[in-house]
């Protein structure tokens, strides 16, 4: 080893030792270091704390209704079945036909009742549980989605009813995954 080489080395090895040590001269010291805790706050007298009992209310079956502010769901003890649904700016009769003209790409609309403003769909929906990356990888499947082993048609009920002077609701009940498919592509096609 030559000489200038080990001036530079030496140096620089001491140097970098000190940046990896720690040094307190590098350290910053900052205000909150020094900090101490301060005695806890105390409720003045003649104030109350607020009751917690009804902090969190569990509503009962039944009562998801959708509101202009957005969709609410019940997820029933019946085999992951539910009921979704959201609210538009139209008429009854007209949220009713526009409904069944978006049906169409979603599914098969197997009957529909136009005095009670309902559909039922046949909707073929992904299961909720998705192959992981290597699964995908290994385990291709080149007969289409149809043909993928657990997607099977599920029936969805569609009924539109009136909401207040011009505004209808629109409401899905059937198995979760198939329900979520169709009030997701109702909502994208209609605005809703």
């Amino acid at each position: 080893m030559k000489k200038s080489s080990l001036v530079v080395a030496l140096p620089a090895l001491v140097l970098s030792g000190l940046l990896l040590s720690g040094c307190g001269m590098l350290r910053s010291h900052k205000a909150w270091d020094t900090a101490r805790q301060e005695s806890p706050l105390e409720i003045p007298p003649g104030l109350d704390t607020p009751a917690a009992t009804d902090a969190l209310v569990i509503p009962p079956p039944g009562a998801n209704n959708p509101t202009s502010a957005g969709v609410t769901a019940d997820v029933g003890g019946a085999g992951g079945m539910i009921a979704d649904g959201f609210v538009l700016a139209d008429s009854a009769d007209n949220t009713y036909r526009r409904v069944g003209e978006v049906l169409g790409s979603v599914g098969q609309v197997t009957a529909h009742d136009d005095g009670a403003h309902s559909y039922t769909v046949n909707v073929v929906a992904a299961p909720a549980k998705k192959r992981g990356f290597f699964g995908r990888l290994f385990h291709r499947n080149g007969k289409g989605d149809a043909a993928t082993p657990g997607k099977a048609a599920r029936q969805v009920q569609v009924t539109v009813t009136a909401s207040g002077d011009n505004a209808s609701e629109v409401r899905a009940q059937g198995q979760a995954a198939a329900v979520a498919k169709v009030v997701d592509t109702l909502k994208a096609k209609l605005g809703g």
